[in-house]
């Protein structure tokens, strides 16, 4: 057996890979230890929120497929931060987990030249520094020209509640033993790493009328950029609010030396901004209060997750938890709560393109770079597959910038500064958000998608034709001049908007907060698609912000354009500190912009580095 491409593991990360490497022709082997297991939902039963909803956005926009499979799948669909700018709103959808997983499996079993195995990879088979293929642990050899590995927390993964350990993947699947291990002999750094996941509760035993409802959106909302499909928004079901109280936080605090986290059981380091409720209570003492949401899981079964409420205590103090919440006083508790820790690897040994520096041909993504969450797996697996292809084709690979998109911020982050807890995206990780927003991904990025072979000539055509209407519709309103007569400006006033003194065009007049576009359809013809008009008037509205943002980042990408050699000795370069010549040499930065996101790197230390790459380039 000979594959182009072997991906393994078989979550977010490795579908969006092999689906990928098979869209782009390419010979692909996905390879799981449980096909049922396949886009699994261990822990929350959502996808999207802040900036995480925005990545949605950004693989659909590439031509990836996690958009479409949770608009086949959710259970509920709510734009967050509606009321707060346009650089903050994003998408959230309560998913199905049977449901988004089956959807999945389907896909991936219809896509032409995938095959899917069973089997737990082990070794990596490599000769001259360069991938060969993959060893299985029954000592089966597959040949490959390109492997992906997306192992997820399954890499010497280890289950923990309170003083209880466990070797095992979530669902007490097996973990991979030896795999990490392998890799560390190879030269990779390896990290321990920990998250966790909250019990859930049988539906039944819960009175809800102590909890505040929250619904779905009352109009309909999707993720893929051209999904149309129309879906009865009084359907959806709903989560519910509730906040814990002095009773849960005080058994918390008496029992804190019995949770493997405080008890001294956890060896791996624990995510910052996604903690369990025990170091919510220590790190936010002075709160009285924290919100859990209740979440339906399934439309198969009545589990419901308490979003929030993540502990690795023993089961008997994890039900006086529970029960002290209000409505939960009755709970059952169908799945107990866990920590799970796993070994990932130093994401700075990696390329921009998810290729590793140590063994060519061989590509990391998801929580094996240290990452936590599906959406931030899946646009790793997404860039990794469409790179390996792309390199297979000896074509330029595929480098988002962090202007340009979320999963450009992610990546780069990831190979700049690496991770000491697990990574997670957040909006102010992005210096440049205003531009990477919601309602622009397919503007951003499809061009993108098109030109790797991923977005349809069907989908890219509607998309040209979206960005023609709003070129259209945005000189139409330059174009349009008031002029400050009686009817223009008795309007105006009807319409709470001071009067014009001169005369102003329907752009200029669009700028004012309290003039929304359509207040202008007594003037211009506003019949166009409801995305246009929204991106005609946030453009507007925001334009001198927008602009700004733009020019920082044109600044920026300036030092980016300037590459660094990659046999660079950086020990020649005179008078820089110490430090800034180990993270250089350790990183190896492709370009100035990247070599000054390096934490430890001085401005001082990139004025010398590029006074030494001018004095080579001139004795060259």
């Amino acid at each position: 057996m000979e594959y182009d491409i072997i991906v393994v593991g078989g979550g977010h990360a490795g579908c969006e890979a092999s689906l990928a490497a098979a869209r782009k022709g390419k010979k692909t082997l996905l390879i799981t230890s449980n096909k049922k297991n396949i886009a699994d939902m261990p822990c929350n039963p959502s996808i999207g929120g802040p900036a995480k909803g925005i990545v949605v956005r950004e693989i659909s926009a590439l031509g990836g497929e996690m958009a479409n499979n949770i608009d086949k799948s959710f259970l509920q669909m709510k734009l967050l931060n509606t009321k707060k700018g346009p650089a903050v709103r994003a998408l959230r959808a309560q998913a199905d987990k049977i449901d988004y997983s089956k959807e999945m499996i389907k896909t991936l079993e219809n896509t032409l030249n995938l095959t899917i195995l069973e089997g737990m990879v082990e070794d990596l088979l490599i000769e001259n520094e360069k991938i060969k293929g993959i060893e299985l642990e029954d000592g089966t050899r597959i040949k490959s020209k390109i492997v992906i590995l997306t192992t997820g927390t399954y890499l010497k993964g280890t289950i923990l509640y309170g003083s209880t350990k466990i070797e095992s993947g979530p669902h007490d699947e097996r973990p991979s033993k030896f795999l990490s291990e392998n890799l560390r002999k190879l030269g990779f750094r390896i990290k321990r790493l920990k998250t966790g996941t909250p019990p859930r509760i049988e539906k039944s035993s819960i009175d809800f009328s102590k909890a505040e409802l929250q619904p779905g959106d009352p109009e309909p909302r999707y993720f893929s950029i051209f999904n149309n499909k129309e879906y009865d928004v009084n359907d959806q079901i709903p989560c519910y609010l509730i906040y814990t109280n002095s009773e849960t936080h005080e058994i918390i605090k008496e029992n804190l030396n019995k949770s493997s986290m405080y008890g001294g059981y956890v060896e791996g380091v624990g995510p910052r901004y996604c903690p369990s409720i025990e170091d919510k209570i220590v790190r936010f003492s002075d709160k009285e209060r924290h919100q859990l949401f209740l979440e339906p899981e399934s439309i198969y079964y009545d589990d419901i997750y308490i979003q929030g409420f993540s502990t690795s205590m023993p089961h008997d103090i994890q039900e006086k938890m529970v029960r002290s919440l209000p409505g939960l006083e009755n709970a059952i508790i169908n799945k107990y709560a866990y920590a799970i820790e796993y070994d990932a690897i130093d994401s700075t040994q990696l390329k921009p393109t998810l290729e590793t520096k140590l063994i060519e041909g061989l590509y990391t993504a998801g929580q094996i770079n240290g990452t936590s969450g599906y959406e931030e797996a899946a646009c790793q697996g997404l860039i990794a597959g469409i790179n390996a292809a792309l390199k297979l084709e000896s074509k330029e690979e595929l480098v988002l910038k962090r202007n340009e998109a979320y999963i450009g911020v992610l990546i780069d982050d990831l190979v700049t500064k690496g991770v000491i807890d697990p990574y997670r995206l957040l909006t102010s990780r992005a210096e440049y958000r205003l531009l990477l927003r919601h309602d622009n991904a397919d503007l951003r990025l499809m061009d993108y998608g098109y030109s790797v072979g991923l977005v349809s000539e069907e989908d890219y055509n509607l998309f040209s034709e979206k960005r023609s209407n709003i070129e259209k519709l945005t000189k139409n309103l330059k174009e349009y001049l008031l002029t400050p007569n009686k009817e223009n400006n008795e309007y105006l006033m009807s319409i709470n908007t001071p009067e014009i003194v001169t005369t102003t065009s329907l752009y200029d007049l669009l700028k004012r907060p309290e003039v929304e576009l359509k207040d202008l359809e007594k003037y211009i013809d506003l019949n166009y698609k409801k995305d246009v008009l929204e991106q005609v008037s946030i453009n507007i509205k925001y334009e001198g912000y927008i602009i700004k943002a733009n020019k920082e980042a044109e600044k920026m990408l300036e030092y980016d354009n300037i590459k660094i050699p990659e046999d660079i000795d950086y020990t020649l370069v005179h008078n820089i500190a110490a430090e800034a010549k180990q993270k250089l040499s350790e990183i190896r930065p492709t370009s100035i912009g990247q070599a000054m996101r390096i934490s430890g790197v001085n401005p001082s230390d990139i004025t010398m580095l590029m006074v030494y790459l001018k004095r080579n380039k001139e004795n060259e």
